[in-house]
């Protein structure tokens, strides 16, 4: 379908733009909130704020999406993280840490919209290829991803130019990004592929091709548990998103920390972050192919085992640069890619037309709000322990992984054979 190809070539390229603003604070949000708050114990708070505000907006976009479409629920997520960047930078130059807390719940707006356009490439896509559409979108994160974190070095040299605190600069580039996002998803994303998708299967139950929509009440959230109590599977694959978000966000945002303690400077830890971000995004479209062909559980499985690996490497690790730290964080992107695909993948395929928006609003609520908690408690760990525990303590998470992997596969299973 023409819209459909126009839809998946769209959100690329919103994708490869809009992660230059999302990413390129990841490797120094930690560092910014230590300086400010004056503890190395409540440095993970800025990118725990990040991963909450991107849970709790998720939601919140949901309905607005419902009703408006797509464009209107990314346009907003993406202007909104933009005064996020802003307010970090005025954090910096004032030297407050709530201000900077305030600053990073209004940047994980843009996270929420970039995990929207995810399920946007799956709202006209066919069975056959959902898993690949939704992929490609995910893939494109890459080109801005990897480049956001290499953009340290110079985001600083930025800051020095235009006299703010060096460690603000990449946030004033990453308002520039999300700004720019907004204004592609303005222009270019026409036709809306959510209200088309509507559309379209409003006609089909008109003609008698589709069965009635079932009409739900109440709010967005009752909506979505009503669907998850219909279909399992749908609390399968949220469960194995949500412990898969948590595993990586914990472990990745204190990393640099962890890092700088071994006296690595920021352009090293860019590049960590980069080899982190590369093996989060890059393969997504293999991860794709293999989700339609092989199905949707067993690569969530794949992803939950190749978690585990990485965090025993991270687990040996020691401070500063070392192949292991490396190597870690590239296989907790592998798979975590692994698993996001697999298990969003299910999320779209599985939720009923008319509560498309609010499953997959509570889904990201579920998954950043675990995602937050968990960054939360990694400051704690490491402030009373160190690195290497919470990555052994993170293996928990990954467990979760596995079995919502197996109860997903045996609910298809089951449901194959109900229609059959």
């Amino acid at each position: 379908m023409n819209a459909q190809r126009r839809t998946v070539r769209v959100l690329v390229l919103t994708q490869a733009v809009g992660a230059v603003g999302i990413t390129i604070g990841i490797a120094t949000a930690s560092l910014l909130a230590r300086d400010l708050s004056g503890s190395e114990t409540l440095s993970g708070l800025a990118q725990t704020a990040q991963v909450l505000g991107a849970a709790v907006i998720s939601f919140l976009l949901a309905p607005l999406m419902a009703r408006r479409g797509r464009r209107a629920g990314l346009m907003t997520g993406y202007l909104v993280g933009a005064g996020g960047g802003l307010t970090a930078v005025l954090a910096g130059v004032v030297g407050s840490m709530p201000l900077l807390l305030v600053g990073a719940v209004m940047l994980g707006a843009g996270t929420a919209a970039n995990s929207a356009a995810r399920y946007a490439a799956t709202d006209l896509a066919t069975d056959e290829t959902r898993a690949r559409s939704l992929s490609l979108v995910v893939w494109a994160t890459t080109i801005g991803a990897v480049a956001g974190p290499n953009l340290t070095g110079p985001a600083g040299s930025f800051a020095d130019a235009v006299d703010i605190p060096e460690l603000t600069g990449p946030f004033a580039l990453g308002a520039i990004g999300m700004l720019a996002a907004a204004l592609v998803v303005a222009l270019l994303l026409r036709p809306d592929p959510l209200l088309l998708a509507q559309s379209l299967a409003a006609a089909d139950e008109e003609a008698g091709l589709r069965p009635p929509a079932v009409v739900r009440g109440g709010s967005s959230w009752a909506r979505a548990v009503a669907a998850i109590r219909e279909r399992p599977v749908l609390g399968y694959a949220i469960g194995g998103l949500a412990l898969t978000h948590a595993t990586m966000v914990g472990v990745m945002v204190m990393t640099p920390l962890h890092m700088e303690h071994g006296g690595s400077g920021l352009e090293v830890i860019g590049i960590v972050i980069s080899v982190h971000v590369l093996g989060m995004f890059a393969f997504s479209p293999v991860v794709g192919l293999l989700a339609d062909r092989f199905g949707r559980p067993p690569v969530l499985g794949a992803g939950g085992a190749t978690l585990l690996v990485a965090l025993l490497l991270c687990a040996s690790a020691p401070t500063g640069m070392s192949w292991q730290v490396t190597a870690g964080l590239f296989l907790l992107g592998l798979g975590w890619s692994l698993a996001m695909v697999s298990a969003s993948t299910m999320v779209a395929e599985h939720a009923p037309l008319e509560a498309r928006t609010d499953v997959q609003g509570a889904s990201d609520l579920v998954m950043g709000l675990t995602a937050a908690a968990a960054g939360a408690l990694a400051g704690v760990i490491v402030g009373i322990a160190d690195y290497p525990a919470l990555a052994l303590a993170s293996l928990l998470l990954v467990v979760g992984v596995l079995g919502a992997a197996a109860r997903a596969a045996a609910a298809t299973a089951a449901t194959r054979r109900a229609t059959a």
